[in-house]
């Protein structure tokens, strides 16, 4: 059903565009778009592997993985539960584009920039959540392994982790499609001259707005695709929870 009705909204796209005779540099036909992303195939998959493989999958790890040990960190504290959410809290709250440019002159133009912006959107999400699901294991269960002497690791590691897995898989979802929406606006404050952030701002002011509509159609490609990457891994790993129950 979804790629049907894909396959009807683009076909609802072309015949609008074509029949009413839409000026091409307010929106172009999908076929315009498919052309330019066939004659610029070379450029688009570099600019895919600047943003996404350099600047993405570096800072979504990073991000992701402070985030969980700052979670596992303030469960076990609850002086660094009082010190560290409300400044997490703060941090979250920075506009992207407040930030971007001085991540730019702290980290240069490269990556390492980037890599910065996604850390410091990916971080609190994965921070809420982790906690969110470490706070979720059931009283009964917390009383069993009491019952049987386990330890805060033990408790850790077989009871409270495993339920919190959900939670976790929740912020992994969320910061796939924030960590590329982080890099793409980063790079239009400063970049090599590649990138997707890059190339819509370039060819917005060339007006080659198919190219632009082809490096969003890339960048729309990519987030649903490690969306549902993390979302089989999920069902794979959580095929206990009741969410995925026949």
């Amino acid at each position: 059903m979804p790629l049907l009705f894909g396959a009807l909204l683009l076909w609802l796209w072309e015949m609008v565009t074509v029949g009413f005779d839409v000026p091409r540099i307010l929106l172009p036909p999908p076929s315009m778009i498919a052309a330019a992303l066939v004659g610029h195939l070379d450029t688009l998959a570099a600019d895919f592997h600047q943003t996404v493989i350099r600047s993405v999958i570096p800072g979504y790890v990073m991000g992701c993985g402070a985030g969980f040990l700052t979670a596992l960190a303030i469960d076990r504290s609850p002086f660094l539960q009082r010190g560290l959410l409300p400044l997490g809290s703060l941090i979250s709250a920075m506009p992207i584009v407040g930030i971007a440019p001085i991540m730019v002159m702290w980290f240069g133009f490269d990556w390492q920039s980037k890599a910065a912006v996604i850390v410091v959107m990916t971080f609190f999400p994965m921070l809420v959540n982790t906690l969110a699901g470490l706070r979720d294991t059931g009283v009964l269960e917390l009383d069993l392994m009491r019952s049987y002497a386990a330890s805060y690791g033990q408790t850790l590691m077989r009871l409270r982790l495993p339920a919190a897995l959900p939670f976790v898989f929740n912020a992994l979802k969320l910061n796939s499609t924030l960590a590329l929406i982080g890099a793409i606006v980063a790079e239009f404050f400063g970049t090599p001259i590649v990138g997707m952030g890059f190339r819509i701002s370039t060819e917005v002011a060339r007006m080659n707005v198919d190219v632009v509509w082809a490096t969003i159609a890339v960048a729309a490609v990519v987030g649903s695709a490690s969306y549902g990457i993390i979302s089989v891994i999920e069902r794979g790993v959580t095929f206990w929870h009741p969410s995925f129950r026949a």
